[in-house]
């Protein structure tokens, strides 16, 4: 199996927005990470990951399963965390691990037990009074504790701090050296993708505008700085998308050569953050 998660021609429209005709594939063993705006699509595209939404047209597997036939032998296989609260807000920890225990095949007790103790979760209190980072530490501790093959997360470094968000990936480590296991997540904080992953998806009204290694999307893209006379309708063929200020521009290119060979040295040719790759292959597709 070279794909993890499958979506071919992928089509889902309902309140205002849609995603149409949507290929993407996610190759197992590796963590990939998804990029986009509030709005962009990410959390319809991992709801029809999950099966918590079906496609109107278009196919998803997961493992190479179909929903329809091997749901439950799909959602065994899979940990995942949600931006929000998705258990009884009134019921504690040790609640809800007794009735989420039974659902999972894996369920190590002692694993879970663990994370409780080492992301330093009150075990007796109501979920409800927890803050929304403690919430989300719970989710994580329950994804992490039944030998999922596949973590799926939506916004999971939401509300933490920056320490924990550093243990986090450590943890993630820790999880991918196991080489059956994928780490499938949405974030909008590109610090964490540009430690963690190994491949990057970038959404923008629905459309998946790239999906490559992160290695890839270092070698390609530059960062390009020069002043306002440079441009003209000919030298901005050279650029994805430019940014212009008073003090001059600033641009993304895609084709390093091609402005060297334009411009000399009369630019300064930095590299590009994902950030930087993300705002501007966005704002070109635009």
């Amino acid at each position: 199996m070279d794909n993890v998660i499958e979506l071919r021609g992928v089509s889902k429209a309902f309140n205002g927005f849609s995603i149409e005709d949507v290929d993407l594939q996610i190759k197992q063993g590796y963590i990939t990470g998804f990029i986009g705006e509030n709005g962009a699509g990410k959390s319809t595209m991992i709801k029809l990951i999950m099966n918590l939404l079906e496609p109107d047209e278009g196919e998803v597997r997961v493992f190479g399963l179909d929903y329809t036939r091997h749901a439950k032998e799909i959602k065994g296989r899979i940990g995942f965390v949600y931006d929000q609260n998705i258990y009884y807000p009134s019921l504690s920890l040790k609640d809800i691990s007794k009735i989420v225990a039974p659902a999972y095949q894996h369920w190590d007790k002692q694993q879970f037990a663990k994370y409780v103790d080492q992301f330093e979760l009150p075990f007796h209190q109501p979920i409800k009074k927890l803050s929304k980072g403690m919430q989300m530490k719970a989710s994580i501790a329950m994804a992490l504790s039944h030998d999922a093959e596949l973590i799926v997360m939506d916004e999971p470094t939401t509300g933490l701090d920056p320490t924990f968000r550093r243990q986090l990936h450590d943890i993630f480590q820790e999880v991918m050296m196991d080489e059956r296991k994928s780490i499938f997540f949405s974030t909008h904080i590109t610090s964490d993708l540009e430690r963690l992953a190994d491949y990057i998806a970038l959404v923008d009204k629905g459309e998946i505008l790239f999906h490559q290694s992160i290695n890839d999307l270092r070698d390609q893209y530059t960062l390009v700085k020069g002043s306002m006379d440079l441009l003209d309708r000919d030298t901005e063929k050279n650029f994805v998308n430019i940014d212009r200020s008073s003090s001059g521009f600033q641009a993304l290119t895609n084709d390093i050569a091609g402005v060297k060979d334009v411009f000399g040295d009369q630019v300064v040719i930095e590299r590009a953050s994902l950030e930087d790759i993300m705002f501007y292959v966005k704002n070109g597709h635009r």
